[in-house]
């Protein structure tokens, strides 16, 4: 299997310093982020949010694969997430990650499609990678 690689440099210490990340893909090249970008409004990026973006991304695969599996061959999916990130002692934790489903699957039950989600939310790799709660919630379309 492959190994995927990111980068982060930050130039200065604590809230007057300025980072940098980017990716293997070239998606992110030298996207900036800091204590701006992570606790106020400024623009860029973030951990968390690219955290999201990762556990929204491998979840819908995830669960795609998984109703593929199960002998579906057409919907869509479309998946949010929110991390939440709080105070813990002189630091803090990611405590939680939502995520949000909306699908359309054409022919399955409610039950079934309750099921497949809930054991891809289980196993898609990013959701074992996370010590945090992860909670989903779907909205299934016929």
């Amino acid at each position: 299997m492959p190994t995927r690689s990111g980068t982060a440099r930050y130039e200065g210490l604590g809230k007057n310093g300025k980072g940098w990340t980017s990716t293997q893909s070239g998606v992110l090249n030298e996207q900036h982020y800091g204590f701006g970008t992570r606790f106020e409004n400024e623009p860029g990026t973030n951990p968390e949010e690219l955290i999201a973006a990762a556990h929204a991304s491998c979840f819908t695969m995830a669960l795609s694969f998984a109703l593929a599996g199960a002998g579906y061959s057409d919907g869509t999916l479309e998946t949010s997430a929110k991390v939440t990130i709080d105070k813990d002692g002189d630091g803090f934790t990611i405590t939680k990650s939502a995520l949000d489903l909306q699908a359309t699957v054409p022919g399955i039950s409610a039950e079934e499609f309750e099921r497949i989600a809930r054991e891809a939310k289980a196993n898609c790799p990013v959701s074992k990678v996370l010590n945090a709660e992860i909670t989903l919630t779907h909205n299934l379309s016929a």
